[in-house]
């Protein structure tokens, strides 16, 4: 038997305690880049409407405010269920693998990409709890694939990395080609 569902229950069970918190961030941020519009984009006379370099980022900011505002209402008017803050605090947590990556990508030219992959993926399987002696090996050998797959047999042309200058010609050369 098909059971119906109010609108109301259907999001009550769907509802995410952080949803306010994402509500306010989107509608914030929204309207920054709204309010960066005419700077960052040209209005030219004599041109249609429709093909105006601003018209289409307005648009599409325009519902961006619009449907963010619709967002924080919705949020505002519903019924609070508990966790907000560990919610908020669990999105907060993912940032730092983007900041893993800025790291990676600022030490790239420094080390090379080999060290720097190899050791990145090692620090984060580290980070992630993998410690057994089996799955840093793996992992270690898993980043020296991706960097002979990227530089080797793709033709990645990737940072050789200034640790490289300290090494003897040949070895130097072989180094920057292929890893």
């Amino acid at each position: 038997m098909l059971r119906f569902q109010t609108l109301q229950q259907m999001f009550q069970r769907n509802r995410r305690p952080g949803d306010i918190v994402f509500a306010w961030f989107a509608l914030i941020v929204a309207l920054f880049l709204l309010s960066q519009l005419w700077d960052q984009t040209a209005w030219r006379n004599g041109q249609k409407l429709i093909a105006q370099p601003r018209f289409w980022p307005a648009v599409s900011l325009g519902g961006m405010v619009f449907f963010a505002a619709l967002h924080l209402i919705g949020s505002m008017v519903s019924e609070r269920i508990e966790g907000r803050w560990r919610e908020v605090f669990t999105w907060i947590r993912a940032v730092e693998f983007a900041l893993w990556f800025i790291a990676y990508a600022v030490i790239v030219p420094y080390i090379g990409y080999l060290l720097g992959t190899v050791g990145f993926v090692v620090l984060l399987s580290l980070r992630m709890g993998y410690r057994s002696r089996f799955i840093l090996i793996a992992a270690t050998l898993c980043a020296v694939l991706i960097v002979v797959v990227f530089k080797s047999l793709l033709h990645v042309s990737l940072p050789g990395g200034q640790i490289y200058e300290v090494l003897p010609g040949g070895l130097r050369q072989f180094m920057l080609t292929y890893f």
